[in-house]
């Protein structure tokens, strides 16, 4: 597997009507950000842009980066609804339910 390649997708909902998009690695997290709206860009977009940068320059892992870019999501409410209800990086989906009732 490419070390830059995110261990499981990070995957962006822009509401209903709209497909469900896959962030598979870094570079795609990088140009997810480097399109989103100036005026919308606070601290937790510079954050999640400087780790992506990070990962790409190899002074951050691919997970570490994952992570920032899905609090950007959560936090700008684009994260899919399926991955809020599981902790960052799990890929166990026993349980879920029981936090949704």
């Amino acid at each position: 597997m490419d070390q830059l390649h995110f261990f499981s997708s990070v995957r962006i909902s822009r509401g209903q009507g709209h497909p469900v998009e896959e962030i598979d690695s870094v570079a795609e997290a990088m140009m997810f950000l480097r399109k989103w709206p100036t005026g919308r860009r606070g601290p937790v977009y510079q954050c999640a842009l400087n780790c992506c940068s990070a990962a790409l320059s190899g002074q951050m892992s691919a997970e570490e980066a994952r992570k920032a870019f899905t609090g950007f999501a959560r936090i700008t409410r684009l994260l899919d609804e399926d991955d809020m209800a599981l902790p960052v990086g799990s890929e166990n989906k026993t349980g879920v339910y029981a936090l949704r009732r």
